[in-house]
């Protein structure tokens, strides 16, 4: 293990860099002009006390915690692995909670548990495409959830007119302080409880496919050029 590496495993240098990460992340939204396209979509199910669930790729993790009214609760399902934590501390400085579990580990006692709390009246929040990708494309977590709990899927995402996307596997969006952004939320997925395989499959599809014309369409609001999913077998490279 390099020196970095250890000292990042150093939990009290993990909670000052969560911590910092926290203010960066309400100083990009305080010195943003910021504007909500399709707010009324969660705001109805909200009123008539509906849980749903959130779904935004990896990429757009660092502002959707200003998507969200913190005085219901809310819970983020975040990998176990360190950088998962990492995550999941910043998050809390923003009053969410968190389930831990991926679809690789811990997977099936993190779906019951979000199963449960949706049930509850809970809302969850889950990336599709975590936590390793590949990027912008759906897994089948959030449709499983979905059947089970019987609560609808929504997408949502946000685009910043200053910016800089990552080389990293998700092509992370770091929004920079003074930009123009806006959060852009899609309209629901409802997967019926009974859905057979080929069901889930046309709803997975569905998820992927709106979150990337909403994440699409957030970019080009900003003036940016949009962040192309990873390609698919038979697909030229973007």
């Amino acid at each position: 293990m390099t020196p970095l590496k250890k000292t990042l495993r150093n939990d009290t240098v993990r909670r000052v860099l969560c911590w910092i990460g926290a203010q960066y992340i309400r100083l990009v939204h305080a010195t943003g002009r910021w504007t909500v396209v399709g707010g009324d979509i969660p705001r109805r199910f909200r009123e008539d006390g509906k849980p749903f669930i959130v779904c935004f790729w990896h990429g757009r993790l660092l502002m959707m915690g200003y998507c969200w009214d913190c005085r219901l609760p809310f819970y983020m399902l975040i990998s176990r692995h360190p950088d998962g934590q990492i995550i999941a501390r910043t998050i809390g400085h923003f009053g969410f909670d968190t389930v831990g579990g991926s679809t690789t580990h811990g997977g099936a006692a993190a779906l019951r548990t979000l199963v449960r709390t949706l049930k509850a009246g809970g809302y969850v929040g889950m990336t599709p495409d975590g936590p390793r990708g590949p990027r912008m494309r759906a897994g089948d977590g959030a449709v499983t959830v979905a059947r089970l709990s019987g609560a609808p899927i929504i997408p949502a995402t946000y685009g910043i007119s200053r910016r800089r996307v990552l080389g990293t596997w998700d092509r992370f969006v770091l929004a920079l302080p003074f930009g123009r952004g806006v959060l852009v939320w899609g309209d629901p997925i409802h997967v019926d409880r009974g859905a057979d395989a080929d069901a889930l499959e046309t709803a997975r599809r569905q998820v992927e496919d709106r979150l990337n014309a909403i994440t699409a369409e957030a970019d080009r609001l900003c003036g940016c050029t949009p962040v192309e999913p990873a390609p698919v077998a038979g697909e030229p490279a973007p």
